[in-house]
């Protein structure tokens, strides 16, 4: 299930020392993955966010934290996800170390893959 991101370039966020040195850049955009077990991270999540990688614009650093494995690593992620309480899976666009794009796992369950990429290239094109 990691492998289905770090194939395609992401980088995994394992430890709190990780999570903040990425996410507290202060130039450029970073996609984070919460990535998890359930059934909307395989059947939505990471095809979606794979697919949001075929675009002209997107962002610099691509990164993940695993839900339920990187338990340190995933609770640090959740405070630089504040104020959006703790969701698995969820994807979120930092732009400059400021959280400006956020799905949460209810944006996730029930949606196909295709809608929530165009969302996620919406959001490329917006701030990469």
């Amino acid at each position: 299930m990691a492998q289905e991101l770090t194939q395609v370039g992401f980088e995994e966020l394992n430890t709190p020392d990780k999570v903040d040195s990425a996410l507290n850049a202060s130039e450029g955009t970073v996609l984070l993955m919460v990535n998890s077990v359930c059934g909307c991270a395989a059947g939505s999540a990471r095809p979606a966010v794979r697919a949001s990688l075929d675009n002209e614009k997107k962002p610099g650093r691509l990164t993940t934290v695993f839900a339920g494995f990187d338990l340190e690593a995933t609770e640090q992620a959740r405070k630089h996800l504040l104020p959006y309480p703790p969701s698995s899976p969820a994807v979120a666009l930092f732009k400059d170390g400021r959280l400006v794009h956020m799905i949460e796992r209810h944006h996730i369950e029930g949606n196909p893959a295709n809608v929530i990429a165009e969302n996620l290239k919406a959001a490329f094109d917006e701030y990469c």
